[in-house]
């Protein structure tokens, strides 16, 4: 009995935040995990990453919910990051933060209007993209 609490708490500790990952760009999407890394940190468990194309497949996995973190791009054809983060914050319960790309510094003010809780414009920086991912995975306000 103590060996199956054991095992399950060992199973808790070594399970990585997920992440979901919206983009209609393939680019964009390996951009991001490679700039965010395999792990938040050396020693910690892997990421686990769920990517996705398209508003509905967006939509039906943060519904599904069990996710630390949305990564929405702003730049999305159709149906844009902002507009994905704004329906999700209104609509899922619990929603997780949400860290939306944007094309340019400027547009900042309108990922506001979205509810994001982080903002990271495009070119994306490595080292702003990992800090504000590992910032809302702690808890940590936004900058």
């Amino acid at each position: 009995m103590a060996a199956d609490r054991l095992t399950a708490d060992t199973s808790a500790e070594q399970a990585g935040p997920r992440i979901l990952l919206y983009s209609d760009d393939l680019d964009t999407r390996a951009q991001v995990r490679l700039g965010v890394g395999r792990r938040l940190r050396r020693g910690a468990p892997d990421i686990e990453w769920t990517e996705v194309a398209t508003p509905a497949a967006a939509l039906e996995q943060a519904e599904a919910g069990g996710y630390d973190l949305f990564v929405f791009d702003g730049e999305a054809a159709k149906v844009g990051g902002m507009a994905l983060a704004r329906q999700v914050k209104d609509e899922v319960f619990g929603c997780p933060p949400v860290l939306v790309l944007t094309g340019r510094p400027q547009d900042a003010w309108l990922a506001a209007w979205s509810d994001a809780d982080a903002v990271v414009s495009q070119p994306l920086d490595p080292v702003e993209l990992q800090s504000a991912v590992a910032g809302l995975l702690s808890g940590a306000p936004a900058a």
